[in-house]
């Protein structure tokens, strides 16, 4: 239990708490006339007017050194940022992952001619990019990815197939992991991330329509794409530790938790003009908002390890893993509570919302990782196997 024990309350220090109020301030005129049910979409909705937007009021990009378009402040101010966001259901989906992950990534490995030219675009809100991990036949075990990156002449030649790429048709960069030289069998050698330009030739992107019928994510080929030899983030082989690092930043955040706070608020508003609430609702609003807090704990514990320079992947996958059960878990509670009010007048937009909840909220299981990894991951960390 010792990753656990490792983990201390921690508080959002004053500097960064002193946001949430213009924040709040700024999202409650920004999101007014947006229904709740497309709130609900929040980092998967795409609309680049609005990134742009949190670009000019310095939202993004907050940690990014200022030689590099950023603010040079601190995590927890972004993470004060980002969970009003999502408290709001703001549509953050067009920058989510560049300025999350992609950017962070290059700032760490990427060399300085990388740097300047892909951060600052992705800090003003301008610049896009979506995620390479996943291929058929591969899902959550990253290691035995074959899409493959062959050296040559002009830089490197690239095959392959990725897929569950969310917002690769509205990006203009993915960053992919590929392995660049032994075999599949090889498991963690021999892997690499590279930049690709989406606009190159080659470059095929589908979209996948899910249940709910939105097509964010996307199956994207690669058929002889020639990229330039500064493709390659960092060194050659060097993609699995890439990869763990930035999967810490993926798994931990309020992503993890809020994905259903939408319907939450629209219900409990609900509950609010009842002249008596049903003593069921009322124990089930105790009951999410009391596994709410701890997770949101853990969130914010695991923040600070990512502040001191830690990777806490057992712990990111924690909250991850809980955040999900929960996130599943207040849709399916909510149907539960209001298909028991026989003939009760429920507002439309609190059922548009909860329909479109109960149809995305399969995919959470799969999304940053699967259950059963993960749940691997827990166990091997805690010592359990």
């Amino acid at each position: 239990m010792t990753i656990l024990n490792g983990l201390g309350l921690t508080r959002i220090p004053p500097e960064g708490e002193a946001l949430r109020a213009e924040v709040r301030a700024f999202l409650q005129e920004a999101v007014k006339d947006i229904p709740a049910h497309i709130r609900a979409k929040s980092w998967s909705g795409y609309d680049p007017a609005f990134s742009r937007k949190l670009g000019e009021k310095g939202w993004l990009g907050m940690t990014f050194p200022t030689a590099y378009g950023g603010h040079a402040q601190g995590a927890f101010a972004r993470y004060v940022v980002v969970e009003e966001l999502l408290n709001f259901g703001a549509p953050v989906g067009s920058h989510w992952i560049a300025e999350r992950q992609s950017a962070p990534l290059i700032l760490k490995y990427g060399t300085e001619a990388q740097k300047q030219r892909y951060v600052p675009p992705v800090a003003r809100g301008e610049s896009f990019f979506c995620i390479g991990m996943s291929e058929p036949n591969a899902g959550s075990d990253l290691a035995s990815v074959r899409t493959r990156a062959v050296p040559n002449d002009a830089g490197w030649l690239l095959n392959g197939q990725k897929i569950w790429t969310t917002n690769a048709q509205h990006c203009q960069y993915m960053i992919a992991l590929v392995r660049t030289s032994g075999e599949a069998t090889d498991r963690h050698k021999g892997l690499s991330q590279l930049i690709v330009d989406l606009s190159l030739p080659g470059v095929t992107v589908r979209p996948i329509e899910d249940m709910s019928g939105d097509s964010h994510f996307c199956e994207v080929f690669f058929d002889n794409v020639q990229l330039a030899p500064d493709a390659l983030v960092g060194a050659e082989g060097q993609g699995w530790e890439q990869v763990t690092a930035e999967l810490a930043f993926e798994r931990s955040g309020p992503e993890r938790l809020f994905s259903s706070v939408v319907l939450f608020d629209q219900w409990l508003a609900f509950l609010r003009t009842e002249a008596a609430p049903r003593t069921e609702s009322l124990r089930l609003a105790g009951q999410i908002l009391t596994r709410l807090a701890p997770l949101r704990a853990l969130s914010v514990a695991v923040q600070e390890k990512l502040v001191q320079g830690q990777s806490p992947i057992v712990e990111a996958a924690l909250v991850k893993d809980q955040g999900t059960v929960l996130e599943q878990y207040i849709p399916a509670a909510i149907a539960d509570d209001l298909m028991a009010r026989e003939g009760a007048a429920i507002p439309h937009e609190l059922l548009l919302t909860l329909n479109y909840l109960t149809l995305v909220s399969p995919c959470y299981t799969l999304r940053g990782g699967t259950r059963s990894i993960l749940r691997g991951m827990i166990a091997r960390g805690l010592g359990l196997r």
